[in-house]
């Protein structure tokens, strides 16, 4: 009976032990990435001709530098998050942008709010990695009082 028992306390860690190796990591953004136009999608808007997004990840902050391009000039816009759910503000062409990122498995949430011509939107951008840490894949929502549309941005990890 006591053989028993031990044996099942014994398979029963191993199942756990085995079960907390599947658990999904959180993966680290930090590389410098571009534009895979071909495999993005921009909803209602333009491609830009270029973006290029450089990232420093060191859990739980996260820092990003995207340079963009398009017919009205290149600029660039520095963000700076925590991804443990607490309130961040940062500046975008002097916008005050408020949000919060927060782990969802590991897909990062970042939902943000901002005043853009006098119009507040609120942005909610989730972010994946691949298997191969090879594509870094955004899906982004926007709302606002003129309607919503969808965009996903495919960057391409710049090989070292």
């Amino acid at each position: 009976m006591k053989t028993t028992v031990k044996l099942f306390c014994l398979a029963v860690l191993l199942i756990l032990a085995a079960g907390a190796g599947f658990a999904q990591e959180k993966p680290n953004f930090s590389g410098e990435w571009t534009l895979n136009a071909s495999k993005s999608d921009f909803g209602p808007f333009p491609a830009p001709a270029k973006f290029v997004r450089k990232v420093t990840h060191e859990e739980p902050n996260l820092h990003s530098v995207t340079t963009q391009a398009s017919e009205r000039g290149e600029f660039t816009t520095e963000l700076r998050y925590t991804t443990d759910g607490k309130e961040w503000v940062n500046q975008i062409r002097g916008q005050q942008v408020k949000g919060v990122a927060k782990w969802d498995g590991s897909t990062l949430v970042i939902e943000s709010k901002r005043t853009f011509q006098d119009t507040e939107l609120t942005i909610t951008e989730k972010w994946r990695l691949s298997e191969d840490k090879k594509t870094l894949s955004i899906d982004t929502h926007i709302a606002g009082p003129q309607g919503e549309a969808d965009l996903r941005f495919v960057l391409d990890r710049k090989e070292s």
